[in-house]
């Protein structure tokens, strides 16, 4: 993997799994939701429209086709990752989420990309995800409703993840308007059900406005690293190289939040470790 590339995702894996850390804290469903866009629109708002200025010409109808779908597809992956996180432990949805979402992505890469990852990358993927299920395996807190809304996120990981590296590194969309751009769609998609939802806003904003300010800054900072990383590498190693922070959010799992399972954990974190080097010294073929 190139290795600005790789410094841009592992930076990246660090920033999600602390907002994902803020977010098990915030309560709620698709009020919530709409309230990390709304504070994603604002932050990226300045850099958004000094991208904009540059252009020659407005963005194309495709360009905005793909940011339509992108909101889309985050409103669902917000919506799913709130619910597992109302429903299970922060070591339980997110390791099934992260762990699931990077093999999908390298199937769909392959299938609609038409990329050709070699042997290396393939087991990398592999061990990213079976370390992951071992991280999330043994757990008695989190119900199967836990495990289906981790799984569910998972896929749109996988769905957004395709889509987005198609907008930025071959339609030629600059990732820091289409973050955006993506991020007041989505805000404007979820507007109704924030406004039918208004008394769960104002409980999240009063009970932890810092950790929803935390999670609507760090959740675009996080991804923008990602798109741009996009740009240097094939999905089918960005995708599972992010699930480093995987080791992360176990570690903040354990040693903040006390869940436990050190020494499985521990095997399951090295098997990810090794499968993140492979990712990383491989080639997509």
């Amino acid at each position: 993997m190139d290795p600005l590339a790789l410094t841009l995702v592992l930076a990246s894996a660090g920033i999600h799994a602390g907002w994902n850390l803020l977010a098990k804290r915030v309560l709620g469903g698709f009020g919530v939701a709409w309230a990390y866009a709304a504070v994603a629109s604002i932050a990226t708002m300045p850099l958004g429209i000094a991208v904009a200025r540059t252009l020659d010409e407005p963005p194309s109808l495709l360009a905005w086709g793909f940011v339509a779908g992108s909101a889309l597809l985050h409103v669902g992956y917000f919506a799913s990752l709130q619910r597992g996180y109302r429903l299970g432990d922060l070591s339980l949805v997110y390791p099934l989420a992260r762990g699931s979402g990077p093999a999908l992505a390298t199937i769909a890469a392959v299938a609609f990309l038409n990329e050709r990852p070699g042997l290396q990358v393939v087991v990398g993927t592999a061990l990213v995800a079976t370390a992951a299920f071992g991280l999330a395996g043994g757990r008695t807190a989190g119900s199967g409703r836990a495990v289906r809304a981790g799984l569910a996120t998972g896929m749109f990981i996988a769905a957004y993840s395709v889509w987005d590296a198609t907008a930025v590194a071959r339609i030629g969309i600059a990732p820091l308007l289409y973050t955006w751009l993506s991020e007041t769609m989505r805000a404007v998609v979820l507007a109704p059900a924030a406004w039918l939802r208004r008394d769960e806003v104002r409980r999240a904003w009063r009970a932890s406005r810092w950790a929803l300010v935390g999670v609507g800054v760090l959740s675009p900072m996080a991804y923008l690293l990602v798109l741009y990383a996009f740009r240097l590498a094939p999905v089918s190693q960005v995708a599972p190289t992010r699930e480093v922070s995987i080791l992360i959010g176990v570690a903040l799992g354990t040693g903040l939040l006390q869940e436990g399972h050190v020494v499985r954990r521990l095997l399951a974190a090295a098997a990810m470790a090794i499968g993140v080097a492979m990712l990383a010294s491989g080639r997509a073929g």
